[in-house]
Formats: C-alpha cells, sequence, structure tokens
C-alpha cells in the first residue's frame, strides 16, 4: 500500500473525508495543501529529502483569493509534479466531468485514475486508491460512461487557439497573424471565421462573447 500521500484540496470538509479513506487505508503519512504552489512545494521539498510522496490526489479547481499563485489549477500542478516525478501516483478527485476535460487529462498521459465527486465519490476514491496499488488505473462509473460516448465533443488546437485568442481581445486579423505565428493550421480568417461560426452552433451561442463564456465555464479556455 502506499505509504506517503499528498492531498491537493481547498475544502476543509473534503480534506477531512479523503483524511477518512487514507486513515481506513492504514497510510500513515499524509499531508494537505490548500493551494497548488504549497503542494508543488511539499512534493519539492519531499523529493530533495529523497522522501517523495507515492501518491497525489488532487481536485482541479481551486478557488482564487487574496494570494498570487504561479500554479492556478489542478491540472497544472498535476503536469508540473509528473513532469518531475514521471513515477508519481495520480488521482484526480473532481466534480468536474465534462468529456473534452476527462478526455485530455487521460490523453496527456498524467493521470492513473479519475474520481468524480458525487454521492458514491468516496467509496469510488477508496476503490481507485486499491487499484492503483495493484498497478491498475480507474475511472468512476460515471467517468467511464463519459468516455465510451461515441459523441463526445473533443476540441482541437485550432479551435482552443481561435477562442482564446478571441476572449483575449484579438480580433480576426490578429488571430490569423498569431496563428501563422505558431503554424497552427488553418489560419486564414476565412477559415476562422467559419469556425467560429460552427462553434457557436455547436455550443448554442447566440454570439462570440456568448460562446466565450460557455467554454469558460466548461474549462475548455
Amino acid at each position: 500500500m502506499f505509504k506517503k500521500v499528498l492531498v491537493a484540496e481547498d475544502m476543509d470538509s473534503i480534506n477531512h473525508a479523503v483524511a477518512s479513506i487514507l486513515n481506513e487505508l492504514n497510510i500513515a503519512e499524509v499531508a494537505h495543501a490548500q493551494y497548488c504552489d504549497k503542494a508543488w512545494l511539499l512534493a519539492k521539498k519531499a523529493a530533495q529529502d529523497h522522501k517523495p510522496f507515492d501518491l497525489l490526489i488532487c481536485d482541479l479547481s481551486f478557488k482564487q483569493d487574496h494570494r498570487e499563485e504561479k500554479l492556478k489549477s489542478g491540472k497544472e500542478l498535476i503536469a508540473a509534479l509528473k513532469s518531475e516525478d514521471p513515477g508519481l501516483k495520480i488521482i484526480v478527485n473532481s466534480i468536474e466531468d465534462h468529456p473534452q476535460m476527462v478526455k485530455d487529462l487521460w490523453e496527456s498521459g498524467n493521470i492513473d485514475a479519475y474520481v468524480c465527486k458525487d454521492r458514491h465519490g468516496l467509496i469510488e476514491l477508496k476503490e481507485a486508491i486499491l487499484h492503483l496499488n495493484n498497478g491498475e488505473t480507474y475511472n468512476s462509473p460515471s467517468i467511464e460512461k463519459i468516455l465510451k460516448q461515441n459523441n463526445v465533443l473533443t476540441l482541437n488546437d485550432f479551435e482552443i487557439s481561435i477562442v482564446t485568442h478571441l476572449a483575449n481581445g484579438f480580433t480576426q486579423d490578429q488571430i490569423e497573424q498569431e496563428l501563422k505565428s505558431q503554424n497552427i493550421k488553418p489560419s486564414s480568417k476565412s477559415a476562422i471565421e467559419k469556425r467560429l461560426k460552427e462553434l457557436r452552433e455547436e455550443f448554442s451561442a447566440n454570439t462570440n462573447p456568448h460562446l466565450i463564456g460557455i467554454m469558460k465555464d466548461l474549462k475548455l479556455i
């Protein structure tokens, strides 16, 4: 069984619940961090002391406050820690279940389990830990169902880039130049206009600002 676990979660109630699960599994050494930067520092210090964490249990959304954070999301924290310690096992423990988010995280190769915070979340978290301890991966049944959908909407670099630049105040002429500089294709203004129109239809958005708002809510940009 895992000996040293890092929990990155900003809600006290969830931290207490996760701690109870880890206690049931007789995991003696557990560290908690309510900020991504603190979690990264704890992991860094553990590695320097030659006592790295075996497992990270990480939420994806962290509420921002007065602190200025370099790592602002669980996704960024996961990527940072996995790049420094490829052997670290990682469980996402999140309420977020948008197909694009789930698919992107699995395709990144950075996670080993995805647990959905719902009425069965704690039971499934325990199952995930046991599966990972046996060298297996794990998804909550609800996440597994999402991944098996044939009509899952996925976005490519071109689509994410044009909406991200639009959200940052770029004109379509500026977006065209930016895409060309990044060698992202297609990059023509006509292609940008056409795809934005299609995205508005796919997301049932009335305007480009409406589309940006929907995609932000879904954590796609």
